[in-house]
């Protein structure tokens, strides 16, 4: 099968329709449906298709699931037709093997998700409950006219999982870590909330880093010129050659961020005796920065952890920020402030014997989350207290 949907009317009081140029979708009627988190918004998808990034070349061939009410964009799911679960974050392979086990195919599967970027968010952009529903039903819809095997929306808003239950989703849950601002003035208040066994080994830490005469600046928007965007990107792409794979996101894509999302760009330089070593690029949208994308050019003791969570968090600090999500997975960041989360994606399966073999996965699954989630926050480095 192509890479291509197309797209049949269906007798709603609403009218849909099927987009695959995100360019020729009005930017602010979009952005007006996505809110203020940059992940959503209409310039980061544009880039991530222009760039090709994000392209049926490379897996991720783009559909946008639009809903007009009396000529205005009322609803809008993006959509991308999958050729394989790669740069997704929430594991699906053995799905996928058990289809091919029984002669059945998995691929191609219609996925909603930011490609690359395991960040909680709205999926279903709607205002309204009703509207969300109707997107999720439209799209499961759409599946079944096209005999695809799955619909899987990845890391959606909390706010969205009652629309999708209703249209018939079932849920898959993960932990994240996220650092929550307690109010903190500086960053010695939030260093005061650690217990004394882990505020000290967190000031050891830091001090690595400061002894091998590393500094670091923080830069933002138009501070963010050619030459550090290019160290940036020069560590990023050493970061996946280094692990053995090409990075998903080029130059160009970075570059095309710049020019129309500089405002949540931060990066955070690492310089050791006035040379740059590291760099780490974190999205700022709302009340919260997101660790997204690291590299550094040699090892230094400390630096990792400096450069993409301490550096972080203090920067959420001196701007009144109210949460630094530092990714997916990753137990060593407990130490460092970062509480266990829960996320959570939905998905739907066409095939009825599948779909219950799923069930009894998650039935399965679900509790040992659970339970992991109670055992991290059992050990919390933060003192006893209210809250």
């Amino acid at each position: 099968m192509k890479p291509t949907l197309k797209y049949s009317q269906t007798a709603l009081p609403v009218t849909f329709s099927l987009a695959r140029r995100l360019e020729d979708i009005n930017p602010e009627q979009w952005n007006r449906l996505a809110g203020d988190q940059p992940f959503v918004q209409h310039a980061f998808l544009l880039a991530l298709d222009q760039t090709g990034c994000a392209t049926a070349a490379t897996g991720w061939a783009p559909h946008y699931l639009l809903m007009h009410r009396d000529g205005a964009l009322a609803g809008a799911l993006p959509l991308y037709l999958k050729s394989h679960s790669r740069g997704e974050y929430v594991f699906d392979h053995a799905w996928a093997h058990a289809f091919e086990r029984h002669g059945l195919d998995y691929y191609p599967k219609l996925l909603s998700a930011i490609p690359f970027t395991p960040v909680t968010g709205p999926r279903l952009l709607a205002g309204e409950h009703a509207d969300r529903v109707l997107l999720a039903r439209e799209a499961i819809q759409l599946c079944r006219q096209h005999g695809l095997s799955s619909l899987h929306i990845l890391f959606p808003a909390e706010h969205e999982q009652a629309a999708l239950a209703e249209a018939g989703f079932r849920f898959r849950y993960n932990v994240q870590f996220h650092w929550t601002n307690q109010g903190y003035a500086q960053m010695a208040d939030f260093l005061a909330s650690l217990n004394q066994q882990k505020r000290k080994k967190l000031k050891q830490d830091r001090k690595k880093s400061a002894q091998a005469g590393v500094r670091f600046k923080w830069l933002q928007g138009k501070e963010i010129d050619d030459k550090a965007l290019a160290f940036f990107y020069r560590c990023y792409e050493q970061t996946y050659w280094e692990h053995g794979n090409a990075p998903y996101l080029s130059m160009a894509f970075f570059e095309q961020l710049r020019t129309h999302l500089a405002d949540c760009m931060v990066i955070i330089l690492a310089e050791q005796d006035g040379e740059p070593v590291a760099a780490a690029l974190n999205i700022r949208g709302g009340q919260a920065l997101y660790g997204r994308y690291w590299g550094s050019l040699r090892f230094i003791p400390g630096l990792h952890f400096e450069t993409c969570y301490m550096q972080g968090i203090e920067f959420c600090i001196a701007h009144g920020l109210a949460v630094f999500e530092g990714g997916a997975q990753g137990e060593h960041k407990l130490a460092r402030g970062l509480l266990p989360v829960k996320t959570y994606s939905a998905h739907w399966v066409s095939d009825d014997r599948f779909a219950l073999a799923i069930d009894d996965y998650l039935a399965q699954e679900s509790p040992a989350v659970g339970a992991y989630l109670d055992a991290l926050l059992d050990h919390t480095p933060f003192k006893p207290g209210p809250g």
